[in-house]
């Protein structure tokens, strides 16, 4: 799933791109706005707000949209092949010099921008946005102390942006085992704080590096990286189902470094004891 500084570099792109410009046509390919038309009304600009895009017009109207898991925007010059089949297109918006098209997209629909509360009011601090607010974030995991670190950092309601990939690699970073209760994670303000440096640092190129080394394979502390030494000590990487709401998602950790509670049926010394390589294997 895109995370929040995928999200917040696509809103900027938009922007750049069709703010200010009046759109020729809309076609809108969900069934309860197909017969909307957005046609003559001028782009006032398009924002994120944690993982949803929030395009706004001069009549009040907001595009408001949500990639989901595989949602995409792409912007194409009149003419041009679309990078992306036709029949995954949930909207096409047309101006003179640009054409967008969401691919995929898991929520699309309009409202009044006045009403834009209803679909994005109960988010938390945005870890990008305007509104971020450190005590605030800290306040609201806390608000549920005994709630795992790695399930907190995925609630949107709390901190809007973080998705999997940063939740895992910031608690490697700051040596805390996602299964952690919130009210026992030491220095939790510095860990809003880290994170939120190195999504600052990743808004701009569209994927999260968080080892400071671009090249394929080399990205990443622990996300993705299952059975693999750890970059730090060797011992193997492992991947539980952590819950998060409603679903369970893929947490990455290192049972060694990140030492405290694991998943149901395994202790961290266990994990780490058992997924350990000999010194001579590990990467330095």
């Amino acid at each position: 799933m895109p995370e929040g500084d995928t999200v917040h570099l696509t809103a900027a792109r938009l922007h750049r791109a069709l703010a200010g410009l009046t759109l020729v046509s809309t076609d809108f390919r969900v069934p309860r706005f197909a017969n909307a038309d957005l046609a003559g009304q001028r782009v006032r600009e398009v924002v994120a707000r944690g993982k949803h895009l929030l395009l706004r017009t001069d009549a009040g109207v907001t595009l408001h949209t949500h990639l989901k898991m595989e949602g995409a925007w792409r912007l194409h010059r009149p003419g041009e092949r679309w990078r992306g089949p036709a029949h995954q297109a949930r909207v096409v918006l047309v101006t003179e010099p640009w054409t967008a098209i969401g691919f995929r997209l898991g929520i699309c629909e309009l409202l009044a921008t006045e009403q834009e509360h209803e679909v994005v009011g109960h988010l938390g601090p945005d870890v990008l946005g305007p509104d971020w607010d450190l005590e605030e974030a800290a306040r609201r995991l806390r608000a549920d102390p005994a709630r795992a670190i790695g399930e907190a950092l995925l609630d949107q309601r709390a901190v809007a942006g973080p998705g999997n990939i940063w939740k895992s690699e910031i608690c490697f970073l700051r040596g805390v085992s996602p299964w952690t209760p919130v009210g026992e994670v030491d220095d939790l303000e510095g860990m809003l704080e880290l994170l939120k440096r190195m999504m600052e640092v990743n808004r701009t190129i569209g994927e999260q590096v968080t080892t400071g080394d671009t090249r394929r394979g080399r990205k990443h502390w622990v996300a993705g990286r299952t059975g693999e030494p750890c970059r730090r000590c060797g011992t193997l990487i492992r991947r539980s189902g952590q819950a998060s709401g409603n679903l369970e998602r893929v947490t990455y950790w290192c049972p060694r470094c990140q030492r405290g509670p694991a998943p149901a049926g395994q202790t961290t010394r266990s994990a780490a004891l058992a997924s350990d390589r000999p010194a001579a294997a590990r990467p330095r």
